[in-house]
């Protein structure tokens, strides 16, 4: 049977450094909002039961408060009782606060993320140029290591939420947000733009890969690599068609497609979902993807292009290529 922490999004579970400090907080005020409704339902039940006992229904707004009388003491002791879980979860909350909000002094690694209407672009940075990167609505990281991420807005706000790892920070145009995450365990991690943003912010989400080292280098080293070249005639012919037709908003490195306003498909065969975690990527979500994007997801930026079912299969038999 699953548990609740299995679910892609629960954050009833962490597996980050950022998130274990969060998680037992929230179960903590969770407990004690519980607590104080079930005391109060308990008494109000028992003051409706007694008074329905005794036939008494006095009009309580002319009855006058008297300091002293036991009723009112009850107030002291419900102001005095309940100070202490508030105060004890005030400095908790500091406590959690002093301990997830910096980023990490000693990053190893820093990404740029931009949230767009409706997809996120991830750019892995260096100081060496010839390092740095695009990819789009994956994320890969080593595990066990701190991982600063500087968030941009790319048209209007969205919010950057991996619950297990991390928490929300929103992304906001014209402003750079910092936040961080580090997965203290191998795995898929689901994440969604939690700020309401359009028409599709229900299909906005992105998976990070946290991942070994050793196998996190082999994946950037791949990613640096340009889109190989096609080897067949149908892949020659689907390169030409994705320069011509798709080459106005998106990049393949390598080839004549350079533009960046939409996401980087130079290794998009690589990724396991496509359509910012909308579709999983198999030769027909991608074909129905690339054919008609606005049956999938209505208002995308990117149109239907009508292609006939030659010029089709040339295209998805190029991109399956771009490991």
């Amino acid at each position: 049977m699953s548990r609740l922490g299995d679910y892609p999004l629960s954050y009833l579970a962490a597996d980050g450094t950022r998130a274990d400090h969060i998680l037992p907080l929230m179960y903590y005020l969770l407990s004690v909002a519980i607590i104080v409704c079930v005391i109060i339902a308990a008494l109000l039940w028992v003051g409706v039961r007694r008074h329905r006992d005794t036939g008494l229904a006095p009009d309580i707004r002319e009855v006058a408060v008297i300091r002293g009388v036991p009723a009112v003491s009850w107030i002291g002791w419900g102001v005095g009782i309940s100070s202490v879980p508030i105060l004890v979860g005030l400095v908790w909350t500091m406590v959690a606060l002093g301990s997830t909000y910096g980023p990490p002094r000693d990053p190893a690694l820093t990404l740029d993320v931009t949230g767009h209407q409706w997809w996120w672009e991830v750019r892995y940075d260096s100081p060496d140029p010839s390092q740095q990167f695009l990819t789009a609505n994956e994320i890969h990281i080593p595990v066990g290591e701190p991982v600063l991420v500087r968030l941009h807005g790319g048209d209007v706000i969205h919010s950057f939420w991996v619950p297990k790892l991390t928490g929300k920070t929103d992304t906001i145009p014209g402003q750079v947000n910092i936040a961080w995450m580090q997965a203290d365990h191998p795995g898929r991690y689901r994440g969604q733009c939690t700020e309401y943003c359009g028409f599709q912010h229900a299909h906005m989400a992105f998976e990070v890969v946290a991942e070994p080292r050793a196998d996190f280098d082999r994946w950037r080293a791949a990613q640096l690599a340009p889109a190989p070249a096609p080897t067949t005639p149908a892949e020659q012919r689907g390169r030409a068609l994705i320069e011509y037709r798709c080459g106005l908003c998106h990049q393949v490195r390598g080839t004549l497609a350079a533009a960046i306003t939409a996401p980087d498909l130079t290794h998009l065969a690589s990724r396991r979902m496509l359509a910012a975690g909308t579709l999983l990527n198999n030769p027909g979500n991608l074909s129905g993807w690339i054919e008609n994007p606005q049956q999938v997801k209505p208002e995308a930026l990117m149109p239907n292009q009508f292609l006939s079912a030659a010029e089709l299969s040339d295209a998805r038999a190029y991109l399956e290529t771009l490991k």
